[in-house]
């Protein structure tokens, strides 16, 4: 089997085909390590999910959560047991690329996807360098502008923006950050600010629905700029798309699989998707390697069919509680602010979400989240807190 795309998805498939015994090419179109826009911020569902004994350096673990409403009303709280772990993306992809490898797995990096077509059986794989590659089965994870997805069929109920710096600060400011995130809800609908400390370097962003990208840079501009995080050059100032699916979006078609981002997997409100992808990546992995030793079209859709049903069953009813987070902070990111910061039965909720101890689906199960959307269904749209 082909697995596209070395991110947390792709070489989680990649090492559990190939511990399953199945041959497995893993394809990157970057040189590993490369470095991946995103925040780095493992919670305790990726934790949770990655390779027994992973060597991986946590550069800072949250103990502290500040959160603010667009600069104003800002509360600092403390986590029960600090979970949340500082990493880049690309120490972290090229520490599971390896452990996919020493599963058995082959990797071919510096090679991006160019053509994909199945016939009679076969999934037919055309790379940049010009190789015509043959397998069983394939597994999409190159990510939210993933080729695959558009050729299964994937489709977005859910498009955003984000832009975001690497910054190196001074010891003064690092000391200021250090043990402490912040996440800001933004003046623009469904947007926030982050702050995530790295010792001495801090990744920070913004994020918000596609289709405004000035208002966003506005955003962003005045947001490093409060936080004292625009003076320094940054080593890296990027731009991407993230992605939610809509609940029918197709993960398959025939012997093809998507996950991670290429299959639109990604916490509605967070815009988390780490946990998701590790966890799409090992059961596409699974069914992957089922696809490829299927003796018949029925036993290969029977493997799609069940990897079908354990996304559906274990990462969907995380996004229709995220989607319903989401569109509750939409409409009043001030009654959510509130309700997180001066009702401590929240902040326990997120705290126990961020430890792994509760699942979104469990937040907005309680009848407090209830309350909080009877209430904001009540209350005006866009009762936004401005400053």
């Amino acid at each position: 089997m082909i697995v596209i795309g070395a991110g947390p998805a792709g070489a989680t498939a990649a090492r559990v085909a190939a511990a399953n015994g199945c041959k497995t090419l893993l394809l990157e179109r970057a040189v590993i390590p490369r470095y991946k826009t995103c925040g780095g911020g493992l919670i305790g569902a990726s934790l949770a999910a990655l390779p027994p004994g992973l060597p991986l350096r946590v550069y800072d673990t949250a103990r502290q959560f500040t959160f603010s409403l667009n600069g104003r009303k800002e509360r600092t709280l403390t986590s029960a047991t600090p979970t949340c772990a500082m990493v880049y993306r690309s120490e972290l992809d090229a520490a599971l690329t390896e452990a996919a490898a020493t599963a058995g797995a082959a990797i071919r990096d510096g090679t991006a996807l160019i053509a994909l077509e199945q016939q009679g059986g076969i999934v037919t794989v055309k790379t940049s360098r010009g190789d015509t590659l043959r397998a069983r089965a394939v597994v999409g994870a190159d990510g939210s502008a993933s080729r695959v997805a558009r050729y299964v069929g994937v489709q977005c109920a859910q498009v955003d923006l984000a832009l975001e710096v690497e910054v190196p600060v001074d010891e003064r400011t690092a000391d200021r950050w250090r043990g402490r995130l912040l996440m800001e809800w933004g003046p623009l609908p469904g947007s926030f600010g982050w702050v995530f400390p790295k010792g001495d370097i801090c990744t920070a962003g913004v994020v918000a629905a596609r289709g405004n990208p000035a208002a966003l840079r506005a955003y962003k501009q005045d947001f490093l700029q409060r936080h004292g995080l625009l003076g320094p050059r940054p080593l890296h100032d990027t731009g991407h798309l993230t992605r939610c699916r809509r609940p029918d979006s197709p993960l398959a078609h025939g012997r093809v699989l998507v996950a991670g981002d290429a299959a639109a997997l990604l916490d509605h409100w967070s815009r988390e998707g780490i946990s998701y992808a590790l966890r799409s990546g090992d059961l596409a992995g699974r069914a992957a390697a089922r696809i490829a030793a299927a003796g018949n079209e029925e036993e290969t859709q029977t493997a799609s069919d069940r990897y079908h049903q354990q996304i559906g069953a274990i990462l969907s009813p995380e996004m229709r509680a995220s989607s319903s987070l989401m569109t509750l902070f939409v409409r009043n990111p001030g009654l959510v602010h509130a309700a997180l910061t001066r009702l401590p039965p929240a902040w326990r909720r997120l705290d126990d979400y961020i430890a792994d101890r509760t699942s979104v689906a469990g937040i907005m199960a309680t009848p407090l989240a209830r309350s909080a959307i009877a209430l904001g269904t009540r209350l005006p749209l866009g009762r936004r807190g401005h400053r």
